[in-house]
């Protein structure tokens, strides 16, 4: 019983390790896609991406370090995640992002 928890732990710390290279040569591709891409769009989509796998590292920190601390971070990030593609939406739709009625 004992080996098979070791086992279990050895096949967790591996497939973490790999995950992390994983979302790591991600993040560089999206970064490059992010300052090169050829549209507002694509920059867009990029800057979606690397938040979306930042959520994804900081899940993984969480289960290499074995705490909950990191949740909260990870709701942190989502939420603004989700406000700043919406504005980065708004503004490439109408060209600003708060719109004022100066009457």
């Amino acid at each position: 019983m004992n080996n098979l928890l070791e086992l279990t732990e050895q096949m967790i710390k591996i497939s973490t390790i790999i995950c992390v290279i994983g979302i790591s040569i991600s993040l560089l591709l999206l970064l490059y896609r992010a300052l090169a891409g050829p549209s507002n769009a694509d920059r867009a989509v990029a800057l979606d991406g690397i938040g979306i796998n930042l959520m994804g590292l900081a899940a993984l920190l969480a289960i290499i370090i074995v705490t909950t601390k990191l949740n909260d971070v990870i709701l942190l990030i989502g939420i603004l995640l989700f406000i700043g593609t919406l504005a980065i939406a708004k503004f490439l739709e109408k060209g600003v992002i708060i719109d004022r009625n100066v009457d």
